[in-house]
């Protein structure tokens, strides 16, 4: 199966979300979760990104997660992700209870395809205060993609991981997961780069964007939000531009990206860390590009 093929099957079979210009998301991708080590990517960005969630629940947003949220490659157990991120799970099942969190799996979830696993792995934690199980994401279905539905233009976003227009992170992802979780993590420690990663390979990600954008343009130039390569990337609407935005990622350098669609318009964002004059840090969103209103996008 080509990656043609693959991105149309998870456009077909993907669930349709209805959404109207009064409602609110919120796409982050790309937080690679791990367990709070050295090789942890998420870590450095825990608080910035903990910081724009309560925001987000506080301010009635919905929050979707385009993929490779928790590090499952290089971790067996996703309870040693839990325990070293406990308060930022403990947020994402407030936005689970409230109806307003969908995740979509991506290349280091491949296991997140089997409901009965993602059952046995999701549903509970264990309450360390009384060692008892506990709730967390009950009920909670895993999707390889989703469609925003405008229910009254019919417009429709899809949305996905982007990891179908890479082979071997979507056909061959136990031979990467095997020299990631064996080899690279280790070496991760003394800076060297995991060769697996289309963000870590130039060429390789050119290619992945340029199959994504020919399937968008063979398509009707469906607007397609994706992840996977880490590169935050924006298209504004005109005939020239394929309608191909991608949320960038929660392990760059000292920041956070993603997209927000909320009142009928898309904006490309970014959350960091920065000084006052008086020395103090603050957490502060920066708009990047956009905001755009989404019927402009023909």
């Amino acid at each position: 199966m080509s990656s043609q093929e693959r991105l149309t099957r998870a456009y077909k079979e993907a669930q349709r979300i209805p959404f109207d210009n009064q409602s609110k998301f919120i796409l982050f991708s790309d937080c690679h979760r791990s367990d709070n080590s050295f090789a942890d990517d998420f870590a450095s960005n825990r608080n910035v990104y903990f910081h724009a969630m309560t925001q987000y629940y506080n301010d009635g947003f919905t929050y979707c997660e385009l993929g490779d949220g928790d590090e499952l490659w290089e971790n067996i157990f996703f309870k040693t992700i839990f325990e070293a991120h406990k308060n930022v799970y403990l947020l994402l099942k407030k936005f689970h209870d409230s109806n307003r969190y969908l995740k979509i799996w991506g290349n280091h979830e491949m296991t997140f395809r089997d409901k009965d696993h993602v059952e046995k792995t999701l549903s509970t934690y264990t309450n360390t205060q009384n060692d008892t199980l506990a709730p967390l994401f009950t009920g909670i279905k895993c999707h390889e993609a989703l469609v925003l539905l405008h229910r009254e233009t019919k417009q429709e976003i899809f949305l996905t991981h982007g990891h179908q227009a890479d082979f071997m992170n979507y056909v061959g992802w136990k031979i990467n997961r095997f020299m990631v979780r064996i080899l690279w993590k280790p070496l991760q420690i003394w800076g060297i780069s995991d060769p697996t990663s289309p963000a870590k390979n130039y060429v390789e990600r050119i290619k992945i964007e340029l199959r994504i954008k020919k399937w968008i343009e063979n398509n009707n130039r469906k607007i397609t939000i994706v992840g996977h390569t880490h590169r935050p990337s924006f298209s504004y609407p005109n005939e020239k531009s394929t309608p191909y935005f991608n949320d960038g990622s929660c392990v760059h350098p000292r920041s956070i990206t993603g997209i927000e669609i909320v009142n009928g318009t898309i904006t490309l964002i970014k959350w960091s860390i920065e000084t006052k004059e008086n020395g103090i840090l603050q957490v502060v969103r920066e708009v990047l590009e956009g905001p755009t209103d989404l019927k402009d996008y023909k």
